[in-house]
């Protein structure tokens, strides 16, 4: 290698316009040429004169040479010499390749400059010009160069001074020393590249020594410690290590370490001012420069936010965070369990299906708030009833699971569910000195006698669950084949009604309203049938809670609204001026908010009077939303209609609220009047509700009258109206008109 190159690329460039006088210059050749002849002259007697004995002299010389080649070839650095008149470089380098110092040779040669690299050339020409110009003792430079010719670059050290000058004092030579640094030059760009990237990685990391004591730290290790360099460097890592670890479980990871070379895992750590975080830790071993020691590379990163989140995402993948139990998806994979070891062990798993009767009305009266906290305690009583070993789960609003494991027979089954059942025989506390009674339907399916997988397990109990409800609630029932029949009916039920308006399938009867006081006919209630061409008559019962589930209850209702009214316009006509006409109103035809513009628009096409229709509604249709409810209410009432409240006594409205209501008249629910004269409790319910109506200025009309006797209790306690099948049955419209004309007859007779 010709370290030597460097320099001398400069010196043409920065002495060009050094020009010594023409007779100088002859003279200099002159001198060069004897010297040349001196030498020639003097290695010709040298050649055959006889060798003389070495002198002190000579031999103080060689061993001056041998030193120089032992100082060239220990150092690594080479000699060279630079003629800035002749822009000659003189180079020498010992044979590095020599494996003893005694067989060391010195290289020589000269030549010109190698090329400088064009980014260096600058610098390079500044320093030597200093140099040059005495401004600085030595030359100094590290630049590239070009030294085998090939545009391979290799970064050089190279360090010299002027060695002889002119009488005038202008530089003749320079000479000095060169090494080749590329590879200590990229290991220390490295070096640079590996700090920088330490300093700027959101991960903490430390250097640990052999014995697991801070070397150094980055800035991240400061931020998610607490600690900062100084406090830490010479300190033992120990200084962040958890009581949650023993010291076994850190004897283990060193064992790992030393024998992997690696370790990685999950370790709580202590920062400085006493928080335990968890963090992720990869190590490394890494040997020292004498590659004798090992030294540790931790890199740390705090995931206590990260575990935390994932645990609350997993927390929601899995629980019902209303109630904490588990949810829909956690059901399945328990039940999947629960279903595959009873396969194993030959058992039975019982699904129960559990939903709150008649909870709406409930939220909807008291509010959401006071709902969600009837649901907790419910399913705090469920969960306590069943046991730990069971699992109870919320599926959505007021429904429930219970997986039964390990059960014997379906009739463990149908015990838990009763006791389930005995359980919400006492109210439910959901605040302070509040309470409340609730009462569960339930239905219940068995592995493997019902169904194999859990889907249909489910399935299965919901649907027993629903013939629970229809069976009067509060009871329990278990699933059979025959209730899919009844669901596929239900089903094909649904769709045929969405065709009984465009078929014609659909018609009001209408049923009488004796006035106790005027001893007449006042009024009429119009009752919706539906004579199905493929399924026969088709109860109210069945078809109106599917035409409310579909929504068909908004168009059905307009329809039999205007049905209604344009017959009490042909009774009218017909000389009964007097008459009025109630018709039911849904809770869907309320909460859609535009009844009143229905109502108003009907009137107006029928030619009816106001005052002549009443507009029916139940006491949980009123109550679901109470607010909104009430403004609507309202706007009917001012068009001038009546509103009555339906089936009072049997819901959970507050009396003070009904007292804000627009309402006209209020009817005694039948399951009050059936018993007048045989219970002495429902006879008391009756005349406080005859006597409240009258107090709130109501109309009071009593339905379901079957018997003389319930008659005369009513008209006793002051009843204004009653209706029910002691008067007459629904008639058909021509049939009721035929009924009321002979009525007023037989009277008048």
């Amino acid at each position: 290698m010709l370290s030597a190159a460097p320099i001398a690329m400069a010196f043409p460039a920065a002495l060009s316009s050094s020009r010594l006088p023409v007779i100088l210059l002859a003279l200099l050749a002159l001198a060069v040429l004897v010297a040349v002849l001196a030498i020639a002259s003097r290695r010709y007697w040298q050649s055959w004169r006889p060798a003389l004995p070495e002198t002190p002299r000579t031999e103080s010389l060689r061993e001056r040479d041998e030193h120089l080649k032992l100082a060239l070839w220990a150092s690594g650095e080479h000699f060279w010499d630079y003629d800035l008149v002749r822009r000659r470089m003189h180079h020498m380098r010992a044979n590095e390749g020599a494996p003893h110092s005694a067989e060391i040779t010195v290289l020589t040669g000269q030549g010109d400059v190698p090329t400088i690299h064009e980014q260096d050339m600058p610098l390079v020409m500044e320093r030597l010009r200093g140099h040059l110009q005495g401004e600085t003792p030595l030359f100094m430079s590290e630049h590239r160069m070009d030294l085998a010719g090939n545009g391979s670059w290799t970064w050089i050290r190279a360090r010299g001074r002027v060695v002889e000058r002119d009488s005038e004092g202008r530089p003749l030579r320079i000479a000095g020393t060169a090494r080749d640094i590329t590879a200590s030059r990229n290991a220390e760009y490295e070096h640079r590249i590996a700090s920088e990237v330490m300093r700027s990685m959101s991960e903490a990391v430390a250097v640990l020594d052999w014995d697991y004591n801070f070397i150094a730290v980055n800035q991240s290790f400061t931020r998610i410690s607490g600690y900062a360099d100084v406090e830490v460097i010479g300190q033992s890592v120990t200084l962040l290590d958890s009581s949650q670890h023993d010291e076994a479980f850190f004897e283990h990871m060193r064992a790992d370490l030393h024998r992997d070379g690696r370790w990685s895992g999950e370790v709580w750590k202590v920062r400085k001012d006493g928080e335990e975080i968890l963090c992720k830790i990869e190590t490394n071993v890494v040997p020292d420069a004498s590659g004798q020691r090992r030294l540790y590379v931790m890199v740390l990163n705090d995931i206590t936010e990260q575990k935390r989140a994932e645990q609350e995402l997993r927390y929601l993948a899995n629980y019902d965070t209303l109630t904490s139990l588990p949810n829909r998806s956690l059901l399945s994979e328990r039940l999947s369990r629960a279903i595959v070891r009873a396969r194993r062990e030959n058992g039975k798993v019982a699904v129960l299906f559990i939903d709150l009767d008649r909870f709406k009305d409930i939220n909807d009266s008291l509010g959401h708030a006071t709902g969600d906290r009837i649901l907790r305690a419910a399913a705090a009583r469920v969960q306590q009833t069943v046991g730990a070993q069971h699992t109870v789960a919320r599926l959505s609003g007021d429904e429930f699971t219970v997986v039964l494991e390990d059960i014997g027979s379906l009739g463990d089954a149908e015990n838990i569910a009763q006791r389930i059942i005995d359980a919400f025989m006492l109210p439910l506390s959901f605040g302070e000195r509040l309470e409340l009674s609730v009462s569960p339907s339930i239905g219940i399916s068995l592995y493997p006698d019902h169904a194999q997988v859990p889907t249909d397990l489910l399935k299965h109990a919901d649907t027993a669950m629903y013939q629970a409800k229809s069976a009067g609630r509060h009871t329990y029932q278990v699933y059979s084949e025959s209730m899919d029949e009844k669901t596929r009916h239900r089903a094909i039920l649904a769709s045929a009604l969405r065709r009984a308006l465009e078929r014609d399938e659909l018609s009001l009867v209408f049923q009488p309203r004796l006035s106790l006081t005027q001893q007449r006919i006042t009024g009429v209630e119009a009752l919706l049938r539906w004579q199905s061409k493929d399924f026969g008559e088709v109860s109210p019962g069945q078809f109106i809670p599917l035409a409310e589930e579909s929504g068909l209850i908004l168009e059905i209702g307009a329809w039999a609204l205007r049905q209604a009214c344009m017959t009490l316009r042909q009774w009218h006509e017909l000389g009964l001026p007097c008459l009025t006409v109630a018709v039911n109103v849904s809770a869907l035809q309320l909460q859609r908010g535009d009844l009143a513009d229905v109502v108003a628009r009907v009137l107006e096409e029928t030619g009816v009077p106001a005052h002549c229709l009443e507009l029916e509604l139940t006491e949980s249709v009123i109550m679901a939303n109470p607010e909104k409810n009430a403004d609507t209410l309202r706007a009917c009432r001012r068009l001038g209609v009546f509103l009555a409240i339906d089936d009072f006594g049997t819901g959970y409205s507050s009396l003070a609220y009904l007292k804000r209501l627009p309402l006209t008249t209020l009817k005694i629910d039948q399951e009050f009047v059936g018993d007048l004269t045989h219970d002495s409790d429902d006879e008391a319910i009756t005349s406080t509700i005859i006597n409240m109506g009258h107090s709130l200025s109501l109309n009071v009309i009593a339905e379901g009258v079957e018997t003389a006797a319930q008659l005369q209790f009513l008209h006793d306690h002051g009843c204004d109206e009653i209706q029910g099948h002691w008067i007459s049955h629904a008639l058909p419209p021509e049939a009721c008109l035929r009924f009321i004309r002979e009525y007023g007859l037989k009277v008048a007779s």
